[in-house]
Order: structure tokens, then C-alpha cells, then sequence
């Protein structure tokens, strides 16, 4: 372990001091393949200019030492993460030299921290160190969230310890730098700030730890043993966070003092956010912490917002739309009335949607604008998506959100796995619009796909499922979510992986598949996705909040983060919109003619993968448009929906003695 960290520390140190501007770009680049080949197995090509020879030798030949004594002791499973985690630190030195001189936006600095800032790669160590290596349980979101709460918690730390070394190098992407240019605060009130986020991602490590993690082992197919290897990896990682914490106070690598110094425990602040404790000029008060978990679950539902008065959308990508518009708008009215989505639901004694709200939506509209050059065949599937999705994101509140019953919502997703086998075959009995919708669209989207693109499909669908799941949950225990993983979340509620995924079939087939996995690809995706999501919070304030008695929408996240009132959130909110559509531009203009030239991409390649770029800028145009358009979000059509507390407790008490725990059974349905 200590080898390990000594490399990283040498590859960050020598990455920094070598490759400073983006004039170096051809050098790092050079570098991170000599790196990458020392994993891969294959013989680097010696460095160009002599005097690379000795840093070449020491970085490479520590990695080769260190990969040989612990590859073969990986289990496979920890052994394809480690891998991916270590690639992701060698190439952070491509990074360095893209970004010199220039502060990124605060998600771009969150992202990037965390794939190349080697929290993962510590985590992942920490496992190996503990013996507790997991199998498929890794890929569920309890894992997932324990990991990437742990490492924005370690990269916030050492933000928070090296600012003033880092502003002395003239760096630019230390958090308290980034947080502060956002919001336009001062150093001690960005401080602050990033350590409010550090504590409330060590809340949602703890929170996670404490009530998600054996059942989320379960949900995932986690093998017997794996929930004590889960529960082993959370004790190892709070281990290394606490070590972490009191190396940071004693190193004169931050403190400038070569002396050794007294242990934290041995006096002053202890606990969540006292990292920065000992960093000089920062004067931190560390007792918001417990105050920010009881506003988590302070919020009261139903307020009287108002109006919000929507901001200035800076989507500047032309509006096309497909010349089949009208004929969507007739197939899918059809479609939906064939699988029961404006009947009642049994036992709730309501409507989802009925036919005149079905036609304010105007899915089609959307799916018209956002996949304009589709034949009619696949823009009728394109559609009914869409409706199914936004139909299940309204069907899971309604359903089992107004009596709590999260338990139902977890079967009724675990149910709908079962409507999309890989290998088209057999499925249960349909029970209800939800499951009768899936399975059509899955046999009509999934047969023409290679294994590989259908598993990737139905990965994206079962994600959306999973993730209104953990709304239920939220809402149960009446809990705002933590920004950071509201807005990754988010990417799953609103199925943006799930279009994301339709169009790269339209649009990227071209494309080698390890191209998605490069952070300017995934970049490139994560920004359209938040400028989207974002959109559709702004929209949708008042209809969720006042409306509905929802706690995901982020200007209300940004609300209970801040403490602050609606219109400021709303501006913070507007400006990360803006922040990841000059985000979305500029990788669009500089990062993919880069990664054309890295990956040596030919021009079939080039030419799909600039296609897909066009797909997302009309995904982006035509949400834009949808929102402007229909009725689902305009303040007169709110205006006419009946009173929202007085109809939620009324349709929970209805609900409550007409309808079982759990979906319907196949008995009562028929």
C-alpha cells in the first residue's frame, strides 16, 4: 500500500511540474501511453528526447514493479475496477494539460476529481487491503454511492489542505477556486462552502452505509458473503478516510512545517469537515454539520410557491423537426390506449393520464424535435419510449409514492426486469400498463440490436426504474437529497441514459465501442444530459413542489443546500446550466478533434461520432421546444388542478383501503 501511494504521488507531482500547458499535450500524451502499455501488457516505444529517459524509468518503472506484485493477487471482479481507476489516474496528466490556466465548472471539477484524482484507485486499494472483494454486487447503486461519496469526501479534503499551495502554483482547479468563481463569494465563504459539501457527502457515505448497503448487495445479485464484504469495505474506507484526515494535519506536504506534529485526535476539532481545521488563513466552523441532516428531512411538502419565473435558456442549437410528426401524434395515442395508460388503476381509484392531458403532452412533439431524420417506424419507437417513461415517472408517485410503500415500488422495478430477456424468450403475465408497455417496446426495440448494444439498452431502462425506486424512498423519509447525488441521479430519472442509448443506435454505430468510456465522450454526454435535466427542474418548480409535494427537483435541492430562498437557487441553477452547455460546446469544438487524434479515429469514425454530437444538440433543442409548448408545465394549467394537499390525502386514503402492498396479483387483475 504505501508503495502504491508513493508512485501516485510521484506520477501527480511529476505530471504537474512536467506538463504545465496545453503546448505540452504531445508530450503527455506520449507519456500516458508509455503508462497505459506498462497495464496493458505491451512493450512501450522508448521516449523521443534523451532527457525524458529518467522520469520515464522512474514513474514507468514503478508501475511496471507495483502492477507485477499485485495484478495477479486481484480477484477479477476488483481487478477489471483497479484497472479502469488506474488508468483514469495515468491519463489525469492529459487533463492537466488541457485545463492549465482555465477554472472548470463545478460539475466538471466533481467528474474530473474523481476519475483521475485517485479516490477510486484508493478505494479501490482499500478493498484489496481489507480482503473484501465484491462480485456483481459492485455495480448496484449502494456500492457505487459508498465508493463515490468516499471519493469526493478524499478530493475535497485535500482541496480544502492545499489551496494555499495551489493558488501559489497558479492552479486553478482547486475546489474553494472553482466554488468560489461560481457563486462569486470570497475565499473564506467558498471554503466554507466545499466544506458543507464535504460533510454532506460523508452524510450520504453514512447514510448509505448504514441503510442501503446490505439491501442494495441483495438487489444487485450479490452472492452469500458479499454483504459482510460490503460491510467490510465501508469499515475500510472509514478507516483510510480517518487516516486520511490525520495525515493531511501532520504532512508538512501541506502544513509547510517539516516538523512532525501531534496527531488530530490529540486536540481540537474532530469529526465530519474538520480536514481544513489546520489549513492556514481558512477559519471553519464545523457545527453545521449536524444541522445540515436535519434540514435533509425538514422540508415541508405542499408549500405555496408561486409562479417561478423561469430564467434565460441559452440553448442555441437550431430547432429541427421530423416531417412524421403528425402520424407519431396518431400512433401513439393508439399505443397508449392499447396498453391501458388512460384507464384507472386498479385499486387507486384514479387515472395516471387521462386522454385530454395525454394530448396536452404531446410526447410525440418532443420525439419529433429530438430524433428529426428517423424514418417513421423508428420515430413511432422513439415515441412510445417517451410515453412509457414519462407515464412510469408519473404512474411510481401516484401508485405507491402516495401511501410510501416503497417495498411495492421495489417489486413492481424488479418485476419489470423480467419483461426484457436478452434472449427474447418467455415473460410473465402482464399485470399492469406498466409491465403491458415494456414488454411490446422491449420485443419491437431489442430484436434488431447486437447482444452487446440490447444488454447496454436494458441496462439504461432497469437504471431509470431502479432510480424512481430511490425517489420512493427519499420521499418515505421525507429526505432532500445531497446535490451531488440528486444531479447523478437525476441522469437516471429523467432516462437520459435510456435516450442517450437510442440515439447512439441512430447515430454512433461507427463508433469503436472503448471511444465511450473516454472522458471527453462521457463528458461530452453527462453535459447534454445535466443542460436537460436542469431545464426540466426549472420548468417544473412549481408543479413539483407546490403541486405534487416533490422533493427531486434541484433548484429545491440547491434550496435546502444553501439554506438560501427560491430565486437564488434558481439563479445558481441557471448559471450550471450555462456552465455545462459552454461545457458541452467546447468539447464539441476542442475535446473530440483531440480524441480524434489520440485514439486515431478514422474519418468513418470522425463522422459518426460527430452524428452523435448533433443528436444531443437536437436532444437539447427539442426538450427546449417541448417545454415551451405544452401544457404539462404552464402556469394557467396548474392554476386548474385541484388543491394538491387536500387530493394527495385523499387519494393516500383511498389508496390505503382499496389497494394490497405490492403490485396486483395476477388473480385480481383478471
Amino acid at each position: 500500500m504505501a508503495d502504491w501511494y508513493s508512485w501516485a504521488f510521484f506520477h501527480r507531482d511529476d505530471a504537474r511540474a512536467r506538463f504545465r500547458t496545453a503546448g505540452d499535450r504531445p508530450e503527455a500524451r506520449a507519456h500516458v501511453a508509455l503508462l497505459e502499455g506498462v497495464v496493458d501488457g505491451r512493450a512501450a516505444d522508448p521516449p523521443e528526447q534523451p532527457g525524458e529517459a529518467d522520469e520515464a524509468d522512474t514513474d514507468g518503472g514503478g508501475l511496471a514493479d507495483l502492477w507485477e506484485r499485485t495484478a495477479p493477487a486481484l480477484p477479477e471482479g476488483l481487478c477489471d475496477r483497479f484497472t479502469a481507476d488506474l488508468r483514469g489516474v495515468i491519463a489525469d496528466a492529459l487533463r492537466e494539460a488541457d485545463q492549465r490556466g482555465r477554472t472548470p465548472n463545478p460539475v466538471e471539477h466533481l467528474q474530473d476529481r474523481r476519475a483521475g484524482g485517485g479516490g477510486l484507485f484508493c478505494a479501490d486499494l482499500a478493498e484489496y487491503a481489507a480482503g473484501a472483494a465484491l462480485g456483481a454486487a459492485a455495480q448496484g447503486r449502494a456500492v457505487r454511492v459508498l465508493r463515490e461519496a468516499f471519493a469526493d469526501a478524499v478530493h475535497l479534503r485535500n482541496d480544502l489542505f492545499s489551496y494555499r499551495l495551489d493558488a501559489a502554483d497558479g492552479r486553478r482547479d482547486n475546489a474553494v477556486q472553482v466554488y468560489g468563481g461560481f457563486l462569486g463569494c470570497p475565499t473564506q465563504e467558498a471554503a466554507e462552502l466545499v466544506n458543507d459539501l464535504l460533510t454532506s457527502r460523508m452524510v450520504q457515505f453514512e447514510d448509505t452505509a448504514v441503510g442501503e448497503l446490505a439491501e442494495g448487495v441483495a438487489a444487485a445479485g450479490g452472492l452469500p458473503g458479499e454483504a459482510a464484504a460490503a460491510a467490510a469495505l465501508a469499515k475500510a474506507l472509514q478507516d483510510w478516510q480517518a487516516g486520511g484526515h490525520e495525515w493531511h494535519a501532520a504532512t508538512a506536504r501541506y502544513t509547510g512545517d517539516p516538523s512532525p506534529r501531534p496527531p488530530a485526535s490529540a486536540g481540537g476539532p474532530t469529526g465530519l469537515g474538520t480536514s481544513s481545521a489546520r489549513v492556514p488563513a481558512l477559519n471553519l466552523d464545523f457545527s453545521p454539520g449536524l444541522r445540515r441532516r436535519a434540514r435533509r428531512h425538514g422540508h415541508e411538502i405542499y408549500p405555496e410557491t408561486g409562479h417561478l419565473p423561469l430564467p434565460d435558456i441559452p440553448i442555441h442549437y437550431p430547432l429541427r423537426m421530423s416531417p412524421h410528426l403528425d402520424a407519431a401524434r396518431e400512433h401513439s395515442l393508439e399505443w397508449v390506449r392499447s396498453m391501458g395508460m388512460l384507464d384507472e388503476v386498479p385499486g387507486v381509484g384514479a387515472v395516471v393520464w387521462s386522454e385530454e392531458k395525454f394530448t396536452g403532452y404531446d410526447l410525440a412533439l418532443c420525439a419529433a424535435a429530438i430524433h428529426a431524420d428517423s424514418s417513421l417506424e423508428k420515430l413511432e419507437v422513439s415515441t412510445d419510449w417517451l410515453c412509457w417513461g414519462t407515464y412510469g415517472d408519473d404512474y411510481y408517485p401516484l401508485v405507491y409514492g402516495a401511501r410510501r410503500d416503497v417495498a411495492a415500488g421495489r417489486l413492481s422495478h424488479e418485476r419489470l426486469g423480467a419483461f426484457m430477456p436478452l434472449d427474447l424468450g418467455l415473460v410473465p403475465e402482464p399485470l399492469d400498463p406498466m409491465e403491458r408497455g415494456l414488454e411490446e417496446l422491449w420485443r419491437r426495440s431489442a430484436a434488431p440490436l447486437p447482444m452487446a448494444a440490447r444488454e447496454a439498452f436494458r441496462t439504461s431502462v432497469r437504471e431509470m426504474t431502479a432510480s424512481w425506486v430511490w425517489e420512493l424512498d427519499n420521499q418515505a423519509a421525507n429526505r432532500v437529497p445531497d446535490p451531488v447525488d440528486y444531479l447523478e441521479m437525476r441522469r437516471r430519472t429523467f432516462g437520459s441514459d435510456m435516450t442517450m442509448g437510442l440515439a447512439r443506435m441512430e447515430g454512433a454505430g461507427d463508433v469503436p465501442p472503448e471511444v465511450f468510456v473516454t472522458r471527453t465522450v462521457r463528458e461530452l454526454e453527462t453535459s447534454a444530459q445535466d443542460v436537460a435535466c436542469i431545464l426540466n427542474d426549472l420548468f417544473s418548480y412549481q408543479k413539483e413542489i407546490e403541486r405534487e409535494g416533490e422533493l427531486h427537483n434541484m433548484v429545491l435541492v440547491v434550496e435546502n443546500f444553501l439554506g438560501t430562498d427560491r430565486i437564488t437557487a434558481r439563479d445558481a441553477v441557471a448559471d450550471l446550466l450555462r456552465v455545462r452547455l459552454d461545457q458541452f460546446d467546447r468539447l464539441d469544438r476542442e475535446g473530440l478533434p483531440a480524441l480524434f487524434e489520440d485514439m486515431g479515429l478514422d474519418n468513418r469514425a470522425q463522422d459518426a461520432l460527430r452524428r452523435y454530437a448533433d443528436l444531443m444538440k437536437d436532444w437539447m433543442s427539442g426538450i427546449l421546444h417541448w417545454h415551451r409548448e405544452v401544457v404539462r408545465y404552464r402556469k394557467q394549467d396548474l392554476a386548474s388542478e385541484p388543491a394538491p394537499r387536500r387530493a394527495a390525502m385523499d387519494l393516500a386514503a383511498r389508496a390505503a383501503t382499496r389497494i394490497p402492498s405490492g403490485p396486483p396479483v395476477p388473480g385480481a387483475m383478471r
